[in-house]
């Protein structure tokens, strides 16, 4: 189609694992600037240095990259990368465990580690800061505690909530980077790249296509990618055009601002029911029969992010861009702010 620019197909397959989206160094990182220029510094300067990277911490949104950010990091120093999540480290002997098998320079990746248990965390504090792992030995009146020496680690901490992730560890990181949402334009850099990867035939247009829809996110973006690549598969002879995009994207409910069902089923359900609101999460909740933790963490980002939703002190309400578009006529106390 005149305008479109085709991604030329270059499948690149791994030897372990198949086609694999994961950049493998910062140079093939995409997005996330800032982020990238801090890490390339730290890296730079631990070589020099010839010791292991500070202890790093990520925070932001899910599906942005930082699992992805840990191994390019492990990748990049040469080092072995053991990755673990804070609910799977029960007990301070699993911790342990994990640690005297780190050798020199590796990078221990907790993810979610605000979920840590707090025995467990404990049990970091030395090992961050002395890298020092204190036990003890026995019961009772006989019990003595015994420092074992662990070599130069790495910890690489990663959660969606920095509120939870207790000040003592917070303050034990060399550097707390944030990871924010992407724009368009690096969506569309990276679906670029997986369809290359892939071996797809994809216009670029296609490809922001999807991007535009994709809330932000890059695991998002490439979840869409493989539905269109069926999509186009079945309906399309394999090619991804933009209008093949819009139809596999209408057909997995994902409208113009990357709204899935559930998200308009929320913004119906507040317009309907409750008048545009303001109610209560609770009351929401149990009008959709969802759990509250899945709309506030899950669906009202996005929809505040948007502008589509408010959180005021007397519950959520549906803004008049949430009327409009959702193809509903505001209240008549609202219809001046559309204008305004």
């Amino acid at each position: 189609m005149e305008g479109e620019r085709l991604v030329t197909p270059q499948p690149r397959a791994d030897e372990d694992q198949g086609w694999t989206y994961r950049p493998q160094s910062l140079e093939e990182w995409i997005g996330q600037d800032q982020v990238r220029e801090t890490l390339r510094v730290l890296l730079e300067a631990a070589k020099q240095r010839g010791e292991p990277l500070e202890h790093l911490l990520f925070y932001g949104p899910p599906g942005l990259g930082k699992t992805t950010l840990a191994h390019i990091l492990a990748h990049e120093m040469g080092v072995n990368i053991k990755v673990t999540a804070g609910p799977a480290v029960e007990r301070p002997g699993d911790l342990a465990a994990i640690l005297t098998n780190l050798r020199a320079g590796d990078i221990l990746f907790i993810d979610e580690i605000h979920r840590l248990p707090k025995a467990v965390e404990e049990v970091l504090y030395p090992a961050m800061e002395d890298f020092a792992l204190d036990i003890v030995l026995g019961k009772g009146p006989g019990a003595r505690a015994v420092r074992l020496r662990l070599p130069r680690f790495t910890l690489v901490g990663a959660t969606t909530r920095l509120a939870l992730v207790s000040a003592p560890l917070r303050a034990r990181f060399g550097a707390v980077l944030r990871l924010d949402f992407y724009d368009e334009a690096a969506l569309t850099r990276i679906l670029e790249r997986a369809a290359s990867i892939m071996g797809l035939e994809a216009t670029r247009e296609g490809l922001q296509e999807i991007a535009r829809r994709a809330r932000g996110t890059p695991r998002i973006a490439l979840r869409l990618l493989r539905r269109v690549r069926d999509y186009a598969q079945v309906r399309a002879q394999g090619h991804i055009t933009v209008e093949t995009a819009r139809q596999a994207l209408e057909m997995l409910q994902v409208d113009e601002m990357g709204l899935d069902e559930v998200d308009r089923r929320v913004l119906r359900v507040l317009i309907e029911k409750f008048g545009g609101g303001p109610v209560g999460l609770q009351t929401l909740a149990a009008a959709l029969s969802e759990a509250p933790d899945t709309l506030m963490e899950v669906v009202e980002p996005y929809l505040l992010r948007l502008g589509l939703l408010e959180r005021t002190a007397q519950g959520r309400v549906a803004t008049p861009r949430a009327y409009a578009h959702l193809g509903y006529p505001p209240p008549p106390s609202r219809q001046p702010r559309l204008f305004s």
